[in-house]
């Protein structure tokens, strides 16, 4: 096997070479493909979802190899199907028992605006009592959709700076969902 030489490499420098990068986009990679999703599947777009995660699909391709059913073990929040008003005080402690960071996507019509359900029993979208990063639609949405979501959740995450739980906005968003 022949060694691979540097063309015109400054002095000092032998072997293959390095590269230059800054802390926060490391982590932002390392977090973007490792995301351990917590299903929150109450109707049809759970069914969706057990597609997305089987062999035709392959999920795990995207780093997310582990569901995690236990919230203290989650950092993204998938919550697909109708929530009912009853449910909002549950899906709120499932969100606060995540720990930070988190990310939360609403798969599906019904979770993200109550869908044909629009009667006094159903929340129309789940952003009344949690708040949302991304939103994925249709009633119920294809596995294909769903991937997309994912993904548009991975650049989210490898994109966002460490400390933007920390700035004002987001407290502020927070606070108008009740969350400290």
């Amino acid at each position: 096997m022949s060694e691979v030489k540097l063309v015109d490499a400054p002095d000092g420098i032998e072997g293959a070479g390095f590269f230059a990068t800054r802390f926060d986009k490391v982590i932002g990679l390392a977090r973007s493909h490792s995301l351990w999703p917590l299903p929150f599947a109450t109707s049809c777009c759970g069914i969706e979802f057990m597609a997305t995660m089987g062999s035709h699909y392959d999920f795990a391709r995207f780093g997310s190899e582990r569901p995690s059913f236990s919230p203290r073990q989650a950092d993204l929040l998938m919550v697909m199907g109708t929530i009912a008003k009853k449910m909002g005080p549950v899906l709120r402690q499932v969100y606060l028992q995540m720990a930070e960071p988190r990310w939360v996507i609403a798969v599906g019509a019904c979770a993200s605006s109550g869908g044909i359900f629009d009667t006094y029993s159903v929340l129309q979208g789940i952003d009344e009592v949690i708040p949302v990063d991304v939103y994925v639609p249709g009633c119920p949405p294809r596995p294909e959709a769903i991937i997309d979501g994912f993904n548009r959740i991975q650049d989210l995450v490898k994109n966002e700076p460490l400390r933007r739980r920390n700035q004002p906005q987001y407290q502020e968003l927070l606070a108008q969902y009740g969350i400290q």
